[in-house]
Formats: structure tokens, C-alpha cells, sequence
């Protein structure tokens, strides 16, 4: 059995990969994303990923498509209370921004969806530095002192705005962050390491990083010459231009071999053993996706493969 891992201060004990559910009603119809929900959890996974704008981008989609499918999932399963689901607001075409309305709007929204009477961690999905801390705090602690979320957590803020954030709880005795999600990866290191880590260590927040795998580049699948079939082709194939991305390859694919391990689990590992990282979040369109994803749990690197790994990357 998997050991869990604390989700900071939150009393949570997720599994150690976070299963992204930005494909699902995107490129993961609804019973494939059934399928890779009962594979993850399956496996020991608990941990689910997805926020109410997934998937609007998409022709014909209104945003909700994803926490809709996990909604129906969650009842078919009748499992809500052995899954940590996360979810987030601000980005919703209908449900914009951060205001005080908009984030209990859009949380009944969501609860709407997901079938459910709470959400177990409620994330602003990109923060809003035109509205103060203090309201959107002050929204997010009722919606924790109703029950209707468990715990709160922010993605894409500055290290400014989360510390005022945390300033501000405290002072008040209100709800307080306990996660972070931010943009990281191997290829991607400079918006988290410096400022933000050094928060998230100081404050005992847990990071879950998302495009853990680069949009896919890190699974090794893109190559020069290689024609990949995937709707984030063109985000990953751009990483194969910088000597950066390269270098990286070139180690993952020794360590990798080193331990018969997919290159994907491999970086996957490199994440899940940075200072502050409960759990990587990556996404998988079909189940055969999965186990290289899933193994980042059983995975452990020798202190000379993140070292190389971290050099390659630097």
C-alpha cells in the first residue's frame, strides 16, 4: 500500500500524484474518464484535480464539463468520502474574478456539479490583485465556517499577495491557505523556486504542482523528427528547441534506463522530491496513460539522480 502524504496543515492525506481532470469532457470523453478514475483510485489514488472553467475552451463546451463528469462518477461510485477533490474559481466565463459574490456563486456552481455538499480544497485558480485579500479571504472563510469547503488553497499568486493573504488569516482568525499550486517542472523552475518556495516552506504550505510534466514534454514521447498526436503537441514540442530542454532529456532518459522506469514517472519523481511538493498533479486522456504516472508513488531516486537531474535543468 502507498504511504499518503500530509497535505500541510490540512489534516488531508492525499496520494502522492494528484490525478489532473483538466481532460475529462476535453480530450477524455465521459466513460473514458470513468475509466481512468476507477484505474487511479484503483491503484490507491485519492486525490482529483479540476476546476470549474474545464474545459470552455473547447467548441460547444460552457466550462463545468469536467467537474460535471466527476460529479457523476462520484455518485455512480458512491465514494465521495474516499476522495479528496480539489477544485477552483475566478476563470469560469461565468463566474469571473475573485469578488466576494462571485466566489460563493461560483462555489454553489460547483457544488452543483460535482453532486456533492463540500469541496475538500478550494484553490483561486489565478489570483485577482485588483480586489483586496481581504475580501476574497473573507468569502472563502464563510464558505468554510458553512461546510461547504473543507480547505483553501491559491494557484498562481504572487509571493506579495499569498503572504498578505496569510498575514491577514492569522490577524483575523479567519480560514488560512494551506496549498499551493504552482507551475513547475523540470523545464519550468524559475516562478516557483525563490520567493514562493521559501513562503510555502516558512508557512508549511503544500505545493501540487501542475503541467508537472510540461504539457507532456517530460514523458520522453517528444523527439526530434517525432510527430506526436496530442492537443498540447505544440506547447510540448517547444521545449525540444532550448538547450535546456535537451539536457534534461538526455538524463532522464540515464536514469530512466538506470532503473526501468518511464522517463515520465522519472521527472515526476524529480518533483515529488523538491522541498514543499506533497503531489504533482498530471493528467492522463487514457488509461494505458496511467502507470507512468502512478509509479512516481513506488519511484525513489538516489540523491545522485536528482542531483544530475537538478544540474541538467538548472
Amino acid at each position: 500500500m502507498t504511504s499518503l502524504r500530509k497535505l500541510g496543515s490540512s489534516g488531508l492525506e492525499v496520494f502522492p500524484l494528484s490525478l489532473g481532470g483538466n481532460v475529462f469532457g476535453w480530450t477524455a470523453d465521459e466513460e473514458t474518464s470513468f475509466a481512468v478514475l476507477n484505474a487511479y483510485t484503483a491503484a490507491g489514488g485519492n486525490f482529483v484535480d479540476t476546476a470549474d472553467a474545464y474545459s470552455a475552451w473547447i467548441e460547444g463546451n460552457k466550462g463545468g464539463e469536467s467537474e460535471t463528469i466527476i460529479g457523476k462518477w462520484l455518485k455512480a461510485r458512491g465514494n465521495r468520502s474516499d476522495v479528496v477533490i480539489a477544485t477552483k474559481v475566478s476563470q469560469h466565463p461565468q463566474y469571473q474574478g475573485l469578488s466576494a459574490a462571485n466566489i460563493k456563486a461560483a462555489a454553489d456552481a460547483s457544488l452543483r456539479r460535482l453532486d456533492t455538499d463540500y469541496i475538500d480544497l478550494y484553490y483561486t485558480h489565478y489570483d485577482k490583485p485588483e480586489v483586496p485579500v481581504e475580501e476574497i479571504i473573507g468569502a472563502l472563510d464563510e464558505l468554510v465556517k458553512a461546510g461547504k469547503v473543507r480547505h483553501i488553497a491559491a494557484s498562481n499568486i504572487s509571493a506579495e499577495r499569498l503572504q498578505a493573504s496569510l498575514d491577514f488569516s492569522e490577524r483575523e482568525g479567519l480560514a488560512r491557505y494551506v496549498a499551493l499550486q504552482p507551475h513547475y517542472n523540470l523545464v519550468s523552475r524559475d516562478t516557483y523556486e525563490g520567493p514562493l518556495q521559501d513562503l510555502a516552506a516558512g508557512a508549511g504550505l503544500a505545493a501540487v504542482p501542475y503541467f508537472a510534466l510540461a504539457s507532456g514534454f517530460l514523458t520522453g514521447k517528444y523527439r526530434p523528427g517525432a510527430t506526436v498526436d496530442s492537443a498540447r503537441a505544440g506547447a510540448a514540442a517547444g521545449h525540444l528547441e532550448s538547450e535546456r530542454g535537451q539536457k534534461v532529456l538526455t538524463a532522464l532518459d540515464e536514469i530512466a534506463t538506470a532503473h526501468e522506469a518511464p522517463v515520465a514517472t522519472v521527472a515526476l519523481a524529480w518533483l515529488a522530491a523538491q522541498p514543499t511538493v506533497t503531489a504533482p498533479i498530471a493528467s492522463a486522456r487514457t488509461v494505458e496513460q496511467l502507470p507512468a504516472l502512478l509509479g512516481v508513488a513506488q519511484l525513489r531516486l538516489t540523491d545522485e539522480d536528482l542531483k544530475k537531474l537538478t544540474e541538467a535543468s538548472a
